[in-house]
């Protein structure tokens, strides 16, 4: 019986695994990352963009024109990188040039817009949005929905924030008494 000879064995080992890993790495950079990374460049109104896979999970951050449309902007990352994102849940970051007045509004709003999220009485965002505008002149809201989150745009001069908050499926329980 031959010995088996422990260089040449280590040295196939390690072409074999730099060929496995090298083609995993190029696979997911040239054949999904770079595709949705190119999607999220070509969506109106996205200044910059960049993404990150982790597990079940994109995560998409953009950098917005005030004008932009984070509604459309999400859906349609979503519908054109589909191939990309495959089972994965998107998660759009998504920011603008925000500015003090917009902070401060936000924060006035916050507590009725998470009332209304928590309660899943999502035409409370909307009142709270106009309340917010309402309070603050000049500063312009708009609300948008889907079946994954509600879009929250405001926007004052060339100043804009943009918030996304993600909806909760109605849960069916049981109650402890039951």
């Amino acid at each position: 019986m031959n010995k088996l000879k422990l260089i040449p064995i280590t040295i196939t080992a390690a072409v074999t695994a730099a060929i496995l890993f090298g083609g995993w790495f190029a696979y997911n950079h040239y054949g999904i990352e770079k595709p949705l990374d190119k999607v999220a460049h070509s969506v109106p109104g996205v200044d910059s963009a960049s993404i990150d896979f982790s597990g079940s999970l994109v995560t998409v951050k953009v950098q917005l024109d005030p004008d932009a449309d984070l509604g459309t902007v999400y859906r349609t990352i979503k519908q054109q990188g589909a191939s990309e994102i495959g089972s994965r849940k998107l998660e759009l970051l998504a920011s603008g040039q925000s500015s003090e007045r917009l902070e401060q509004a936000w924060s006035y709003s916050l507590f009725d817009v998470a009332e209304a999220m928590e309660n899943r009485h999502y035409s409370g965002v909307r009142e709270a949005m106009s309340q917010m505008s309402q309070q603050f002149p000049g500063i312009v809201a708009t609300t948008d929905m889907d079946e994954s989150n509600v879009y929250i745009s405001m926007k004052d001069g060339d100043s804009a924030k943009f918030v996304v908050l993600p909806r909760q499926p109605a849960t069916l329980g049981a109650w402890p008494n039951a």
